[in-house]
């Protein structure tokens, strides 16, 4: 493929990441705007709140500020005060990530992978500018760098790792580099960034099943919650899309839940397995499905992330004794390149899971719902100990002495 085709089809495919995005939402307020307002409404004003979605997805802060009319009609003063809002519907944000994997897988072996890359984050950059700057409105004004930055940052990630394995020259110095340098220093490093990540994937997907298995049993709860709405098709709809755009921040919530810190839902409020207390909660169906009462098992939900990295540890244990069996000159005993990787794992799943927290919490509203989701730094730090702990059981699960063939070395 030529360096200028190459371009044109990253640019096209940054604008049909921007385009598909916002007309996810665009079209349903489309439909709204004819059947429930009869062309009546000017309707840049659905643009600016597809656009508003959107950016919101990505993580993007708005500013809200209701008209007095709305105020008075909700009774509510603190209403009349502007609003921020940060609560990201973190579903947008998968989709876009997930473009920008598949992006970077197609351009891995393309002459002009570079070239391509950097059209399709520079693209998605402009154009988030510009559908930002066209959403500007007093009512709801997002930040214009985050508006700029976030949804490029997002993708770029996407197409970072869709490019893993790509062939160039700077990665196979960089390959010749580790072979070449001291093997059980990069084993332990090695080992100990799997076990940290491998540890979060596992709690992730737990938590994937477990937050099915609560909409499964509260199915009647929140089909009880819709029916009260009394939303017709299209309003039923636009509420399932919703929260179907909430739903992994709903995973991440049942995360920080198995990990121990919880989350809550208003300030005030708490969720996790050994506390529950819980205020009024916002109209939104899929919230039927929040425990009401301490899990049945109490601190042995903890034991989850103990367990994912126990596992993870055993798994790679062979990595590190093999690598330090195969280095009889290896400065201290095993049992102490485990405890370092046991180290580095936990640093890993710590910083991954405060990170992910902290892009599932944030405000969702005036008053008490300004304090939303896990606590960044609470979750970090129990899955750190959690991880450090587990890790170096498994590490250490098959003993920590040199094998005979090495010892005869």
């Amino acid at each position: 493929m030529t360096r200028r085709a190459t371009a044109v089809l990253s640019a096209l495919e940054a604008l049909l990441v921007v385009a598909l995005g916002i007309a996810v939402p665009l079209v349903m307020l489309t439909v709204l705007w004819a059947t429930q307002f009869g062309f009546q409404v000017d309707w840049i004003v659905f643009w600016r709140v597809a656009v508003i979605i959107w950016l919101l997805g990505h993580g993007v802060d708005v500013t809200l500020q209701l008209d007095a009319a709305t105020v008075a009609a909700l009774g509510a003063v603190e209403a009349g005060e502007p609003m921020l809002i940060t609560l990201a519907l973190s579903g947008f944000l998968l989709v876009t990530a997930l473009a920008g994997v598949g992006l970077g897988r197609r351009l891995r072996e393309q002459p002009h992978r570079i070239l391509g890359e950097l059209v399709a984050v520079g693209g998605v950059v402009v154009l988030s500018l510009l559908v930002t700057l066209s959403a500007a409105d007093p009512a709801a004004l997002p930040s214009r760098w985050q508006g700029a930055i976030f949804p490029g940052l997002v993708f770029g990630l996407g197409v970072a790792l869709g490019s893993i394995g790509a062939t160039n020259p700077a990665r196979v110095r960089l390959r010749r580099m580790l072979a070449e340098g001291p093997q059980p220093w990069l084993a332990a490093a090695g080992v100990g960034l799997r076990a940290g990540l491998g540890t979060i994937a596992t709690v992730i997907a737990v938590a994937s099943v477990v937050t099915t298995a609560a909409m499964l049993v509260s199915y009647g709860q929140v089909i009880a919650l819709s029916e009260s709405l009394q939303a017709d098709v299209l309003g039923g709809a636009a509420l399932t899309l919703g929260q179907l755009a909430l739903l992994p921040t709903l995973v991440i919530w049942t995360s920080a839940w198995l990990i121990g810190p919880g989350f809550a839902v208003g300030a005030g409020s708490t969720v996790s397995p050994i506390a529950v207390s819980l205020g009024p909660l916002p109209a939104v169906p899929v919230l039927g499905a929040l425990p009401q009462e301490p899990s049945p098992l109490g601190f042995m939900t903890l034991l989850v992330p103990v367990l994912a990295a126990f596992v993870a540890g055993v798994v790679l244990r062979p990595r590190l004794a093999r690598a330090w069996d195969e280095n009889a000159d290896a400065p201290g005993p095993l049992a102490l390149w485990s405890a370092g990787s046991a180290l580095l794992a936990a640093i890993v799943a710590g910083l991954g899971m405060a990170f992910l927290s902290f892009v599932a919490s944030g405000a969702a509203g005036p008053g008490r719902l300004a304090v939303v989701g896990p606590d960044p730094a609470s979750v970090g730090l129990w899955m750190l100990a959690q991880t450090l702990v587990g890790v170096a059981l498994g590490l250490l699960a098959g003993g920590v002495r040199r094998s005979a063939s090495s010892a005869a070395r």
